[in-house]
């Protein structure tokens, strides 16, 4: 069976329906109470080369979940409608259809970052190991 849409298009469609953010947009708002960044990489990606520190580590493949109050895996984190939920990845592709997936369940209060943890790291914004994230916890 042909593709019939592509993951550009599928990409792109979904960029010109959410609010994308610069890293230099984000930047200043780290640590206000009213941002939760959310980290949607795959753990193996966060072991690799860490996190952006303060970020809730959400999979990409269990976050619908994770954000609907009626699922078994719901997490309350995503209950507060008070709080911006801005979503990153790699590149900012995976985290592009995810705002639209969320903002298709009737969620208004999430964004993503455009370029992603990759544009994040190569403007020098600060970022954490796992290690001391675990470090800081405890």
């Amino acid at each position: 069976m042909p593709i019939t849409k592509g993951s550009r298009q599928l990409v792109d469609e979904a960029s010109a329906q959410i609010t994308t953010y610069s890293v230099a947009q984000v930047l200043p708002r780290i640590g206000q109470a009213r941002l939760q960044l959310v980290d949607i990489r795959d753990v193996r990606e966060l072991e690799r080369e860490g996190t952006i520190p303060g970020a809730f580590h959400a999979p990409r493949g269990m976050l619908e979940f994770w954000v609907d109050p009626e699922s078994p895996y719901f997490k309350p984190i995503f209950a507060n409608e008070n709080t911006e939920f801005v979503l990153f990845c790699g590149a900012g592709w995976r985290s592009a259809l995810t705002a639209k997936t969320l903002q298709d369940m009737g969620m208004t209060n999430v964004a993503h970052i455009e370029g992603g943890f990759a544009d994040w790291v190569k403007q020098g914004a600060p970022t954490e190991t796992l290690e001391q994230r675990k470090a800081r916890k405890v």
